[in-house]
Parts: C-alpha cells; sequence; structure tokens
C-alpha cells in the first residue's frame, strides 16, 4: 500500500466517525471542553492574564506553560475522546490505529477548547468590570434607610460634611 492510499484510507476513516457507531461523542465532547474553556476563561479574565490563544501564539517565552495548561485541562476529555475512538475502532475498523484516535480526540476536544477559550475570558472581563463599576457605584450611595436633613439640603457644605440618621 502506498503513502498516497494510507493518507486516503486515513482521512476516509476520519470523516466516516460521526455517522458511526458513538457519533454522541462528537457532540458531548466539544460541550464538555467549551465548558471547560469558559471556566477556563473566568479565571484568566479574574487573573488578568493575556487571552489564551493569543499567548500561545505570540508570547513564546508563555507558550510552552500555556499550551501544557490547556492540555491538563482538557486532559481527560483527550483521553475520553481517545478511548472512545479505540471503541469505536474495535467495532467498526476491526483494527487500532491510534493516530486516527488522536487527530479525533484533538479535533473534537482540544480545537474547541482553544476556539472558546478566548471568548469566554472577554465576556468574563467584561462581567467583572460592570460588578467592580456596580460596587464603586454602591459606595457612593448613602444607605436606603438614611434620610438628608432638610437643612443639610439647602445648606452650602460639602458632600463630607453632611451627616446622616
Amino acid at each position: 500500500m502506498s503513502f498516497h492510499d494510507l493518507h486516503v484510507q486515513f482521512w476516509q476513516e476520519i470523516f466516516a466517525r460521526p455517522g458511526g457507531p458513538l457519533a454522541f461523542r462528537f457532540i458531548l465532547q466539544p460541550v464538555i471542553a467549551a465548558i471547560l474553556a469558559a471556566r477556563d476563561g473566568w479565571e484568566d479574565a479574574r487573573t488578568h492574564r493575556k487571552p489564551y490563544l493569543w499567548s500561545l501564539l505570540n508570547d513564546p517565552i508563555r507558550r510552552m506553560p500555556r499550551l501544557l495548561e490547556g492540555v491538563m485541562a482538557v486532559s481527560r476529555v483527550l483521553l475520553l475522546g481517545a478511548g472512545m475512538d479505540l471503541v469505536y475502532q474495535a467495532i467498526k475498523l476491526h483494527a487500532f490505529r491510534p493516530l486516527e484516535a488522536m487527530v479525533v480526540a484533538l479535533g473534537v476536544a482540544f480545537v474547541p477548547y482553544l476556539v472558546v477559550r478566548g471568548p469566554a475570558a472577554r465576556i468574563s472581563r467584561r462581567i467583572l468590570r460592570k460588578r467592580a463599576h456596580r460596587t464603586v457605584e454602591r459606595a457612593h450611595v448613602p444607605p436606603a434607610n438614611h434620610k438628608v436633613l432638610p437643612s443639610a439640603l439647602n445648606s452650602p457644605v460639602k458632600d463630607e460634611q453632611v451627616t446622616y440618621h
């Protein structure tokens, strides 16, 4: 069998998987990876870290630690994906092709993780900024059960000198 034939067979078998047994994993695994990415994106926003994919592509010093962080975050999903694909191969192909299993696992778990983590971090940053802004606004508003004395409203004194009861 030539390299070309192996290459064609490889991709035909990869693209035949969604229609075969265990097809639910093509929905389940990306959803789980997206949930993990949203969790990690929230943590990125909370700790003020650079966007994940951006730091992978543009920060050579932090590239490997961040890549390992992402792989560790989705390692269970990757292992589950590879395991499920090996089961699929045993049922459908009656053979084991570990390279195909890894390609499928990376495609249905790690790629969605990469795609979702950045937008999740941006949305989380907006939410955290709004919360911080509301906290600052609440710090400047007098409590609802306190009333300003009418004489204090007409007085030329500064706000800091107004008494509350």
